[in-house]
Parts: C-alpha cells; structure tokens; sequence
C-alpha cells in the first residue's frame, strides 16, 4: 500500500472514530443523569462553597430526580477535595465547587502540587464571587482600618486567621501584610469552623474571611468588621467600608467559586451540568439568598470559566510572589 493511500485511509478511520464518539457523548448527554452525583466542597461545612454546593444540589434532585451527595473534603488548602475530583471518573456525576484558591492560587503557594490547576479539570461555569470582610475580635481597640494599621505599627506583631494556605482568606492576609508592612503571622487551619471559635476566644488578632461565613457573626455582634476587600462596597453590607477606601488605596483581593467537572468529561454532559446552573442561579428565591448573605450569583459558559481562571492563575501568582508567601 503507497503511503498516499494509508494516510488517507488512516484518516477516513480517524473521522468515522470521532464520529462513533460524538455520538456516544450525544447519548451520554441524553440520559444523565441515571444515578446519583457527588459534589465534593474543598473545605468544612458552613462556608461559602457548602452553602452554593448544597443550594444546587437540591434544585439538581428537584430537576432531574436523582439524589445529589455533598462531600465535603477539607485540608490543604482545598487541594484534597480538588484532587479526589481532578482523578475521577470523567462522567459527569463527579464535580467540585472549586475556589480561586484551589483554581488560581494554590499553583504559585505550593511548593508541589497534586494536580494541575487547568489541565486536569474540566471547567463547567462561574457561580458567585464575594468579597472578603476583614473582621477582628471585639477586644481589638480598632474601629477602622487605619487604627488597625496604626496599632500594628505602634503595638507589633498580630496574627491572623484563615482556613487553610492558599485560600484567598490567607492570601487577603498576605496582601495586607505586604501592603501596610506590619509585621503578621498567618494561623491557617482546617476550614473556618476551626480558625472561627479562635478569632471569637481573641486567640488570633483578626481574619478575612467569606462574607457568607462572619457577616451573621458581626450582625450578631460577635465580631467587629473593619473593611471589605473589594474595591466598591458590598450590597449586602453597604454600611462597612472598603479597605481601599480606608487608608490601603488600591486594595482588592475578590473570592470566586466555580464548578469544575474531571479532565475528560464529554463536552454535552459539560453544557447540560452548565445550562441547569445557570437556570438555577437566575430563580429569584436562589438569588436572593445568595445575595442576602454577600454572594453575587454570576453564572457563565465553559469558554467563559476558563478564560477567567486563566487571568486569575496570572493575577494570583504576582500576589504570592510580591508577599514571599510560601506553604507546604
């Protein structure tokens, strides 16, 4: 056989493949789901990516009848629960709430990663973004962010919390830092649930966490909020000042939290998961809650998702480099 004629029958076999495949991805489509989804949250029941996880999850079973697992998958940095879903099987019934930390900045604080923040996932859509809110305990004599600044000049070291390296409550942290130059240490630890009861107790100094998370804790008067991290005020709390405004001009740090599907996963299946989200995220009753608690639904195609991510990993890797932050 001349070369000429196995070139083209090899690519007269390649096109029938790809065909007999979209055909199958078609199928797949068709009928999922036919049994139960996992949606794996990176971090500890209560936050931000739980709340978004467990709200689809319901309107997932409610739509297409098939129960919907919250697993909750906490520890290093998000990167344990990212990595379960990043090595599982390419179907559809496995997805992650992914953060900006364990999708855009986890890359450039650790030192080794256990997967690789773009290729071995599959980018479904963009679901909400909050700012951070800077909160400290009532016992710190700071009322504002310069007074804050102020003491940590005149007083010394201060600690703050976060729910784990890489986050962008430890990143904020690290920003702050960089930018006042006073002299912090991070305390991470496994989820809020456990950095909160310290922050409460005056164990640590302050944190920047989730809106969702410290907002009931401030209305409650459990916690003093000095600032959020975006650079207009948040809807939900238009009485707390931005942190740019009060003295760091300039300073932005936004939490996102996007749903990612394993490397692989058929592109139909992928745009069928994308479309009932964003249906989902645009119901009056899911917005509202979302943005009651400091969440801005958002909602995007695939293309979209990861776009943003890209800019992001860029975006996040000056941060770290620029705060010599490191964890392992």
């Amino acid at each position: 056989m001349s070369l000429k004629k196995l070139i083209a029958r090899l690519v007269v076999t390649s096109m029938a493949l790809g065909a007999v495949a979209g055909v199958q991805a078609q199928s797949a489509a068709q009928t999922f789901p036919n049994k139960p989804l996992r949606i794996v949250v990176t971090f500890t029941p209560g936050g931000a990516p739980d709340i978004i996880a467990r709200l689809l999850g319901e309107r997932f079973t409610a739509a297409w009848g098939q129960p919907v697992v919250i697993d909750n998958k906490p520890g290093s940095g998000g990167n344990i629960g990212a990595d379960f879903v990043a090595k599982a099987a390419p179907d559809g019934y496995t997805l992650v709430v992914g953060t900006v930390g364990t999708h855009s900045i986890n890359g450039a604080l650790y030192a080794k990663m256990p997967y690789d923040m773009v290729k071995d996932f599959s980018p479904v859509s963009l679901l909400a973004t909050t700012p951070n809110m800077l909160v400290v305990h009532n016992d710190v004599p700071a009322r504002t962010v310069q007074e804050l600044i102020d003491l940590g000049k005149r007083e010394g070291k201060m600690s703050f919390a976060s729910s784990g390296s890489g986050t962008s409550i430890h990143v904020s942290g690290e920003l702050f830092k960089s930018m006042t130059g006073i002299d912090m240490t991070h305390i991470p630890y496994k989820g809020r649930a456990s950095a909160i009861p310290d922050l409460l107790g005056g164990r640590v100094t302050m944190m920047f966490d989730n809106m969702p998370s410290s907002l009931p804790l401030v209305r409650e008067g459990k916690l003093r909020a000095l600032g959020v991290t975006s650079l207009t005020r948040s809807a939900a709390a238009l009485e707390i000042p931005t942190i740019a405004e009060s003295g760091l001009p300039g300073f932005e740090a936004v939490s996102w939290f996007a749903m990612f599907a394993p490397p692989g996963t058929p592109k139909p299946v992928v745009d069928k998961i994308q479309a009932e989200i964003n249906r989902i995220l645009k119901m009056p009753e899911v917005a509202k809650r979302l943005t009651d608690i400091g969440l801005e639904p958002v909602g995007s195609t695939s293309e979209d998702l990861a776009a943003y991510q890209r800019s992001e990993i860029v975006k996040w890797a000056k941060v770290v480099k620029d705060s010599g932050a490191r964890a392992e």
